[in-house]
């Protein structure tokens, strides 16, 4: 404030401190779009007026899980009314392979198949309906081939996408030795679909000078703009992506919202039509891959209170065909394999599986969930080996603040309120009065059991690729007050 304020103004501006009217600290602020969300006005994709001459595409999928082509004829797809054209990968004037990352998404299929749903040509029509019956028309023949659609079977036989790889402190295989107690185990951690409201939508308008305008519903901007340019063969500078809003995503639409926007591209660029591809929820869920489900392996040594002495796990990801996200996710999960918890002398193990099914990709949480899962298991499996109480176990594995404070990656864990917070909430739920309540009622009913839990989370909010890191924003503040904010958020 300047010293040169008229006394009433700096007394209005502290009365304005005072209310919190300055800031939007502890004021509720609804978001930007609540009101057309409530009264239905929102516009997303497909609520989008439709363009002249717009063509509806529809893919054909891959019934085999594994499989060579042998031959593929779409002469019988121009039998259909309405059908302006059928492509294969053949057709693609610019880079084939979508992978976000690493090579290994083919935008339509070459040569095999590697999972059901995987598309492997894909017709444009005056409407879907027709589109649809022209892609079915079509001939593929197969020659199959052995599938691998077991997580343990692949980490078997090592069938992986990537290499794995290892986080190690201390030695585990003495520590584990000399351990009082010591307990193996697995488990299986399911997957789970995104199942967002507004499946996987794009509709594309070609510009005049071979560039594309993409209207998609997508958490990546900048990446569904790169794979245009690519699978077009043009400058990432003749593509604009236009996002308002997603009916959902969770991590669905991260990766996977480019291949419908790659195939509307294309179509576009071949026809010079504008074009429109929604996934019928069907074939959306069919196309698309889901949260990674985790097989685990563990191998624990703890002593008499439960404390952990040393561990070694395998945390195995089934990653689907190919790499996505998967590299991340893994090592996400090996990140969060200690959640909030001193592991000892540990060594946890991350292997990135391939089976023939959908690449499995980013998802709320994104690996972290499932190596937290993993920990857990091994918490309440020693509780119940040695009859303690499973907070009572979890609090003897806390990290600390000053020693037994470094995790298995040798980041020291700072400014720590575990003990704190879990006192707290143990007094403020009554905890322990709950639990010999439980244990009263489980005593007397032969069929009906209850159980009460109170878990710690740690989760990292950073990404492990450092150049991730960072953010900007761009405000235009304009003559008659009014500001526009260019971000690089989705909704």
């Amino acid at each position: 404030m300047s010293e040169h304020q008229a006394p009433d103004s700096q007394a209005r501006m502290a009365e304005l401190f005072a209310q919190g009217l300055t800031t939007g600290v502890g004021r509720g602020i609804k978001h930007d779009s609540a009101d057309k969300h409530v009264t239905g006005e929102a516009v997303y994709i497909d609520d989008r007026l439709e363009f002249p001459n717009q063509l509806h595409v529809y893919a054909r999928l891959s019934d085999r899980a594994h499989a060579r082509i042998l031959r593929i004829d779409t002469s019988a797809c121009y039998n259909i009314p309405g059908v302006r054209l059928a492509i294969t990968h053949e057709d693609i004037p610019g880079l084939k392979d979508i992978g976000p990352l690493l090579p290994g998404d083919p935008l339509l299929a070459i040569d095999k198949v590697e999972f059901v749903g995987q598309p492997v040509l894909a017709v444009a029509a005056r409407d879907l309906d027709s589109a649809r019956r022209a892609a079915m028309a079509a001939v593929i023949e197969y020659e199959d081939l052995p599938p691998v659609l077991d997580v343990v079977q692949a980490l078997r036989q090592q069938h992986f996408v990537l290499d794995s790889h290892t986080h190690q402190r201390g030695d585990s295989a003495a520590a584990l030795a000399s351990a009082p107690h010591r307990l193996q185990g697995s488990l299986h951690i399911g997957g789970q679909e995104h199942f967002y409201l507004e499946t996987q939508i794009s509709s594309v308008m070609p510009t005049e000078d071979g560039g594309m305008i993409v209207y998609c519903s997508t958490q990546n901007p900048t990446e569904v703009q790169k794979l245009v340019a690519e699978v077009l063969n043009v400058p990432m500078s003749q593509v604009v992506v236009d996002m308002r809003r997603m009916g959902g995503g969770f991590g669905g639409k991260e990766t996977q919202a480019a291949s419908p926007a790659c195939l509307c591209a294309v179509v576009a660029h071949l026809t010079g039509q504008p074009t429109k591809m929604r996934l019928p929820r069907v074939e959306d869920m069919l196309m698309t891959g889901k949260r990674h489900p985790f097989y685990i392996e563990y191998d624990v040594g703890f002593d008499d209170n439960g404390r952990l002495h040393g561990i070694d796990l395998d945390l195995a990801g089934n990653c689907g065909y190919s790499p996505d996200l998967s590299a991340s996710i893994v090592d996400r999960a090996m990140f969060h394999a200690d959640n909030a918890y001193y592991l000892g002398d540990a060594t946890i193990n991350g292997h990135r599986c391939k089976t023939h099914t959908a690449s499995n990709t980013a998802y709320r949480g994104f690996g972290g969930p499932q190596g937290m899962v993993a920990i857990e298991e091994v918490m309440d499996r020693i509780a119940r080996h040695l009859a303690l109480d499973p907070l009572a176990v979890r609090k003897a594995n806390y990290y600390g603040k000053t020693e037994r404070n470094v995790t298995h990656y040798y980041q020291t864990v700072e400014h720590n309120l575990l003990e704190e917070i879990t006192a707290e909430l143990e007094a403020s739920c009554d905890y322990e009065q709950r639990r010999e309540a439980i244990r009263a009622f489980n005593a007397d009913s032969p069929v009906l059991k209850k159980g009460l839990a109170l878990t710690p989370v740690k989760f990292g909010i950073s990404f492990t690729a450092s150049f991730l890191n960072q953010a900007g924003a761009l405000i235009h503040i304009y003559t008659d007050g009014s500001i526009h904010l260019n971000h690089g958020g989705t909704e």
